[in-house]
Parts: C-alpha cells; sequence; structure tokens
C-alpha cells in the first residue's frame, strides 16, 4: 500500500515538473501567470487528500494553503501591476514569509520535544544580519523610501530564518525522509523567488529575474504537495531524537550570517550620516545577539557539566553519594588524620532478603523502599556522617567524628531500629529488615579505603550468618576465615581436574542377617600437598558457589562405576546398593534426572541398586521444584531416601508427599539410642512410623555394639556406622566385607526371631 502511495506520489511530482518546465518556457507573461495560478489552486484539495488520507492536522494544512494562497494572490497583483515592489503585492508575500516561519517553527519544535531555544538564538543572530546586508546591498539601489521598501527590508530577514529553520528541519532528522526532503526543497524554491523577484524590483537583476521566481514558485507549489502525499509525511510530523548535526548546521549558518553583513558593509562604503548610524546600530544589534547566544551556550555547558559531575557522583535513583565519593572521603579522612577523641567508624548495612520485595511487589516497589531506607539513614546519622548508597541494596555509612566504640555500637543499634518500622508503599506498608556490619578506622591502618569498606562488608556477612536482622563488629579473625574460605573455594574450581577428589565407601549392613547390603558413597579431598579439607567445610562452599554440580555427577558415576566392579569381582551380592548423597542445588538442576540416567548407563547399574539421599531442607525449601525432581527420579527406578531423619521438622506429611522409600536415623538419636529413654522412645515411635508406612530404616553412626543391639531390639532393619567399618578406600573394600562375613553376625543380636517394633 506505502509503494503504491509513494508511486503516485512521483506521478504527482512529473506533472507538477512538467508544468514548471511549461513555465519555464512560455515567453507570454500571462500564460506565465496562468500556470502559477494553476500550481497554487490545485494545492488546496492536495492538502484535503493528506488530511484524510494521513491524517495531517487541520492546523497544518490551514498553514500550508494560506502560504499558497497569498503566494498566488501576490502573483496575481503583480501580474496587473508590473511593478513588484507595489504595496499589496510585497505584503502579501511578507505575511506568506512570516506564515512560513511559523510553520517551520512549530515543526521544529515538536521535532526537538518542545523547545527551540538554540534555533531561536541562531534566528536572531541570521534575521539581524540578513536586516544589515539588505540595507547595505539592496536597500542603496531602491529609488524609494515608503511602505514597500520597509516591507522589503523585512522580508530578507524573515527568509533568512526560514532557511535556517529548513536547515535545521532536514538535517536533525535521524531518518531523512523523501518527505522532509521535498518540504525542504519547496522551501528553497520559494525563498529563491522571492530573493530574484525583490532583486528584480530593486532594478539589480535583468527581467528574467521574475520570468525565473515564477517557474521556481510553481515547482515550489508542487513540492509542498509531493511532500504531503508522500507516505513519510507522518513520521517527518513526529518527535524524533535529537541529532548533532543540526547543531553543527546552526553554527555553520549563524557564522555565515556574521560574515556577509560585515562583507557587504567592507565593499560598499557608507552613504550618508543615516545610512552610518543604520550600519553601527546594525552591529551592534549584531554582536548583542551573538554575545547573547554565546552567553547562553556558556551557561548550558556548564550546567550540562553540573550535571554529568552531578550524575557521576551520585547515585540516580536516592541522589546519594555513590561507592567513589564515599572511598575518596574516606581517602581524604586518613590523609588528614582526626583528633585523638574520635574513632571513625565504616557501617555496611544490607537489606535482609530484598530479593522477595521485587519479585512479589515489582522493581517499582522495590525502588520505593531503597529510596525510603536512604531517606531514614540519612535522619539517623550526624550532618558530618556520609551515606553512600554502595550497590543495589547495600548502603555504607561513614561517620568521622564518633567519640567512643560504644557511640559506634549505639549507633549501629539505633541504625537497626529504623527498620522496625513499616514502610509505606504505594501498595502498602512492608516490613523490611537488614544486617550491619560494623568496622572501625585505625589511624595505624596502612589499609586502603576498598580494604576498610570491605572489613565492614565481612562483619555484615557475618551478622548474616548469624541469623541476619542484627549486628556483628569485624576483627581479624573474620579476614582470616574470608582469605580461608576464598584459598578453598578457589582450590575447589581445580580439584577435579587434579584428580583430588576421591570417594571412601561406608557398608550398610542388614541387622538380622548381619550381611553387607549396600554401601554408602562419601566424598573426600585430600590437596595435592597432603592437607585433607573436611566435607564438612568444602561441602557447603560447593553448594555456595555451584561446583557441587559437577561434582556430584563426577561421583554419581564414579559410585555406580565402583559398584558394578564390586558386583562383578564378587566382592558383594548381585543385589547391593549404593547410596549417594544429592546436595538441593543439584535437585534444582533441570538436568539432574538426564546425569543420573546417564551416569546408570554407562555404569551398567540397575535402577533400583541406586538410592539418592536428600535432607528434609530440600524439601521445605523448594517444595514443589523437590517435588517435581523426585517425581522424575523415581520413574527412572532409583530410589529415595530421606537423610538425617529427626533433626529438622520431620513431618509426617514429608513422608505422606513425597516419594521416599526409606528413612534413615540420624546419629544424634542413635548415640543416645542406648542410654538416654528419650532418645531411644523417640527412635521407637521412628521405627513404628517407617515400618506403617512400608519404608525402610537405616540407622546412621552406630559405635557401640549396645547401640546395635537397642536398635535390633526396636525393630530398625539396617545399620551402618564406625562400629561396622569406618568409610574406606574403594581398594580396601574386598577385605572389609571378607572380615564383615567372617564376623557373621554381631554379638547379642537376636535374628530373624527378634520381635518387630510393631509387636512391641
Amino acid at each position: 500500500m506505502k509503494r503504491a502511495t509513494a508511486l503516485q506520489t512521483w506521478w504527482y511530482v512529473a506533472i507538477g515538473g512538467a508544468l514548471t518546465v511549461g513555465a519555464l518556457s512560455a515567453s507570454d507573461p500571462m500564460v506565465r501567470m496562468t500556470l502559477h495560478g494553476v500550481a497554487a489552486a490545485q494545492l488546496l484539495p492536495v492538502l484535503l487528500v493528506a488530511a484524510r488520507r494521513y491524517g495531517v492536522t487541520r492546523r497544518a494544512a490551514a498553514v500550508l494553503a494560506c502560504i499558497g494562497s497569498l503566494t498566488g494572490l501576490a502573483a496575481l497583483v503583480a501580474g496587473f501591476d508590473p511593478v513588484w515592489s507595489s504595496a499589496s503585492a510585497a505584503a502579501l508575500e511578507f505575511v506568506a514569509a512570516c506564515l512560513t516561519v511559523a510553520g517551520l517553527a512549530a515543526l521544529v519544535r515538536k521535532r526537538s520535544g518542545g523547545t527551540i531555544t538554540g534555533v531561536g538564538g541562531d534566528a536572531a543572530i541570521v534575521a539581524v544580519a540578513a536586516l544589515l546586508a539588505a540595507w547595505v546591498a539592496v536597500g542603496r539601489t531602491v529609488g524609494n523610501t515608503g511602505f514597500t521598501t520597509v516591507v522589503l527590508h523585512l522580508q530578507i530577514p524573515v527568509m533568512a530564518v526560514a532557511v535556517l529553520l529548513g536547515g535545521t528541519l532536514l538535517l536533525d532528522t535521524r531518518n531523512r525522509t523523501a518527505s522532509s526532503m521535498l518540504l525542504v526543497g519547496a522551501l528553497g524554491g520559494a525563498t529563491g523567488a522571492d530573493l530574484l523577484s525583490m532583486l528584480a524590483a530593486a532594478g539589480t537583476a535583468t527581467a528574467l529575474a521574475q520570468h525565473l521566481a515564477t517557474t521556481l514558485h510553481v515547482a515550489s507549489f508542487f513540492a509542498v504537495g509531493a511532500a504531503v502525499l508522500h507516505p513519510t509525511v507522518v513520521p517527518s510530523n513526529r518527535h524524533q531524537p535529537h541529532r548533532r548535526a543540526g547543531d553543527a548546521t546552526r553554527v555553520a549558518i549563524a557564522a555565515a550570517s556574521l560574515a556577509i553583513p560585515m562583507l557587504a558593509l567592507a565593499v560598499w562604503p557608507a552613504r550618508d550620516g543615516t545610512d552610518r548610524a543604520v550600519r553601527v546600530v546594525g552591529v551592534l544589534l549584531l554582536v548583542a545577539a551573538a554575545a547573547r547566544n554565546v552567553t547562553k551556550a556558556v551557561r548550558a555547558g556548564r550546567r550540562v557539566h553540573d550535571e554529568l559531575l552531578q550524575g557521576a557522583q551520585t547515585d540516580p535513583l536516592t541522589g546519594l553519594p555513590n561507592r567513589q565519593v564515599l572511598l575518596k572521603s574516606i581517602h581524604r579522612l586518613m590523609a588528614q588524620g582526626w583528633e585523638p577523641e574520635h574513632h571513625p567508624t565504616l557501617f555496611f548495612i544490607d537489606l535482609d532478603r530484598f530479593k522477595n520485595i521485587n519479585d512479589s511487589l515489582g522493581h517499582t516497589a522495590g525502588d520505593e523502599v531503597l529510596l525510603m531506607v536512604a531517606h531514614r539513614l540519612m535522619r539517623a546519622v550526624r550532618p558530618t556522617s556520609t551515606v553512600a548508597r554502595w550497590s543495589s541494596d547495600e548502603y555504607v555509612v561513614l561517620c568521622p567524628d564518633l567519640p567512643s566504640s560504644q557511640a559506634a555500637m549505639a549507633l549501629a543499634e539505633r541504625l537497626l531500629t529504623i527498620f522496625r518500622e513499616p514502610l509505606a508503599l504505594s501498595q502498602g506498608d512492608v516490613f523490611v529488615a537488614a544486617s550491619i556490619g560494623v568496622a572501625a578506622i585505625s589511624p595505624t591502618s596502612a589499609a586502603s579505603p576498598e580494604d576498610l569498606v570491605r572489613h565492614a562488608d565481612t562483619a555484615m556477612y557475618r551478622a548474616k550468618d548469624q541469623g541476619r536482622n542484627c549486628i556483628a563488629v569485624y576483627d581479624e579473625s573474620m579476614h582470616e576465615r574470608v582469605s580461608h574460605r576464598l584459598a578453598v573455594e578457589t582450590a575447589l574450581h581445580r580439584a577435579l581436574d587434579r584428580r583430588e577428589l576421591r570417594l571412601y565407601h561406608q557398608p550398610i549392613i542388614e541387622l538380622a542377617s548381619g550381611d553387607v547390603v549396600g554401601f554408602e558413597a562419601l566424598m573426600r579431598w585430600q590437596q595435592a600437598d597432603g592437607t585433607i579439607v573436611s566435607p564438612a567445610e568444602f561441602i557447603p562452599i560447593a553448594e555456595d558457589t555451584g561446583t557441587i554440580v559437577p561434582i556430584g555427577a563426577w561421583a554419581l558415576l564414579e559410585a555406580l562405576s565402583q559398584l558394578r566392579s564390586w558386583i562383578d569381582d564378587g566382592v558383594c551380592s548381585s543385589t547391593a546398593t549404593m547410596s549417594v548423597n544429592v546436595s538441593p542445588r543439584q535437585l534444582a538442576d533441570p538436568h539432574f534426572p538426564s546425569i543420573v540416567s546417564e551416569a546408570l548407563v554407562r555404569s551398567r547399574v540397575a535402577p533400583q541398586l541406586l538410592w539418592l539421599e536428600v535432607t528434609e531442607s530440600v524439601m521445605i525449601t523448594e517444595p514443589e521444584l523437590a517435588l517435581a525432581t523426585l517425581r522424575k527420579l523415581r520413574s527412572l527406578g532409583v530410589r529415595v531416601a530421606l537423610d538425617d531423619f529427626g533433626t529438622g521438622y520431620s513431618s509426617l506429611s514429608l513422608l505422606q508427599k513425597f516419594p521416599l522409600q526409606r528413612i534413615k536415623i540420624d546419629r544424634a538419636f542413635v548415640h543416645g539410642v542406648a542410654d538416654n529413654p528419650n532418645d531411644r522412645s523417640l527412635v521407637r515411635t521412628i521405627v513404628a512410623m517407617g515400618t506403617s508406612l512400608g519404608l525402610d530404616l537405616v540407622a546412621e553412626g552406630v559405635e557401640s555394639v549396645h547401640q546395635l543391639q537397642v536398635l535390633s531390639d526396636l525393630g530398625c532393619d539396617k545399620a551402618q556406622g564406625f562400629l561396622i567399618s569406618h568409610p574406606v578406600p574403594a581398594e580396601a573394600m574386598r577385605s572389609t566385607v571378607a572380615a564383615l562375613e567372617r564376623l557373621g553376625h554381631f554379638p547379642g543380636l537376636r535374628g530373624a526371631e527378634r520381635p518387630t517394633a510393631v509387636s512391641r
């Protein structure tokens, strides 16, 4: 549709070109005047079509129609009166020129977002320069000094301003359209026609000038019609992003406007005292306009510089100083020193669970929270303190003149209390808590400002580890722990590649028979230098960093492959199982079921021989995700065990809702089962509950024969622990299983004849 409309527009241009050529070749003035009238008359229906087709505003159409009508009427008057400079024709042309400037100014304003301040200053320079040049170059040759001459002089600056606006209109458009180019072409043709007519009237050009002026007017009318008929007239009439090329064009035009009158003043000397006075006044006005423009440009530049400086030093949301300003303040404080009675202190404040607000209420509400917290922090500290926004939901307060460490703690408590009152958001009240780290600045400290902030940050994380919504004070031991954790974290990334990780296995026996019925794979890490890192230390780090996912995948395949080897070598029975611990991070991995399936295929182990052990926390924190993943694993034929049962929520609903087949009784209860009646009662309850649900039962951490005897009496099915065997490397499992088989049965255990927990 747009392509067809554009093609029609260019046919219209072709017709206009033919009439323009006709006007140029016609020797009869009446023929030229007739063609001029036809060109002006056709513009009105074209504007009506454009208004209906593209929604061109009535105001724009009316302005264009008035310009065309006034220009055509002026030509008609000039046709009856050979002297173009008659008062009526000159007045009509002047009004048409003024309307042209008004229309162009409105269009430039719309494109520039509602302001033409910069263009207005340049227009003033151009207008004064054109008026001065007209007086010097044209006015000196006009014979009369009446109304017509005044209008003639005034029209020249109006035309010059129109040229300036036209250039700005064309070059300020990011995507230069055919419509805008046609419109500017029409403006250039009309301006040239007016200039030729004026020169002809002034006697500085031949009669051919009037002939060419009529031809240019005809071409301009059709160019305006083509501009409003072309499909690109709609986007060209809307606000466009400002482009710097327009500024360069305006500067060039303004510079030329200053040069042209200066050249005219140099070429044509003053005729008399009046001419000299007019020239002096004109030059003064020109200098004043240029000075005003320069002053505004300097002020605008200073304002932009101040805004850029403000933006570089402050947070755009809260208006607080940013981290660069804070670090400079700390550096300045340390360089200048402070009074002995002052104790400069940093407070690192992090909002607890701020992500929940963004996720539930949206980022707009989150921004409201951040802004309100900033205001409360500003009100809670001394005027000499610096409150900075460090990052998303983190703030740092620098107090340079606290009288003592006790005052620092009092301020920390006061900062914590500001979060006890709800925040009144547009969506309702919300409560926000915070963790605060406190770090004192020592006058003898050689640490950098970044290190000092990091100390407060370290203390803040200690506060989070202590349960959040509390305060922690930095000490050197924190730095040592953080450095050690970082070293462990870095080494852990390379542990797999360096083959530093190994699996140890602990046998699981059946109490009734004493047979080894399974193994639990336990990970061990021995670094290249011989350092042994405890699983209690590196497993949480692996969980936090996500390295548990590749490490867990390796452990799963390694454990199953080892089980296959033991079965093939006759170390254990073909029904022996392998238990592998699964972390919450692994269950959250959507690829984990595929990893399990691939490990089973590669190891050639039947799915029912694999037990995946999960903890209660997995099912509490992400119940839906855990349920979906466990169901996928169960569909593979893999069995799921609940590890450390009794230490968490131990909810019966977990056993009913989730696809579990085994309960592992935690060592904390097994340890006291022989001597503590309460622990014995709890284990009896767990065994009874598991038996009624048809679950397999395994007791962990068995260390004495007495414990094993009580567990057997209570009806527990299976057990593992140091009494049975420590975790051993794979190569030692043959001798371990052989030793257990030689033992046959632990003394004091009753076999098949033992009563079950239900009968008790």
